[in-house]
């Protein structure tokens, strides 16, 4: 799952669930681009270089650790998110409509 979080409100922005492929990482990086960000924080992976200006680009680690900690809140009230848990959705359509429900709901 990739997740645009806005950090002054808490709140989740854009999702998509998926693999860690360019075409998953547009899709969020699109929205953020669109809204006019004035600062994009990601991990060091290298398709965001490609993907996001460098002059909103930061891989800064302090801006991360509100995103780790979130996804691990994430798949701790959400156990279709662990994979060795037997509530796990191994379709991804369900995944998408239980994240959407969680996120917006």
């Amino acid at each position: 799952m990739v997740s645009a979080y806005q950090i002054e409100t808490g709140e989740v922005v854009r999702f998509s669930a998926g693999s860690r492929s360019n075409k998953t990482l547009n899709r969020v990086s699109h929205s953020s681009r669109l809204s006019n960000a004035k600062k994009i924080y990601t991990d060091k992976l290298k398709n965001y270089r490609y993907l996001i200006e460098k002059k909103v680009h930061s891989t800064k680690q302090y801006a991360n650790n509100h995103l780790e900690w979130m996804h691990l809140n994430y798949c701790t009230h959400l156990k279709r998110l662990n994979r060795r848990s037997i509530c796990f959705s191994p379709l991804l359509l369900m995944l998408v409509c239980i994240l959407k429900i969680y996120f917006w709901g």
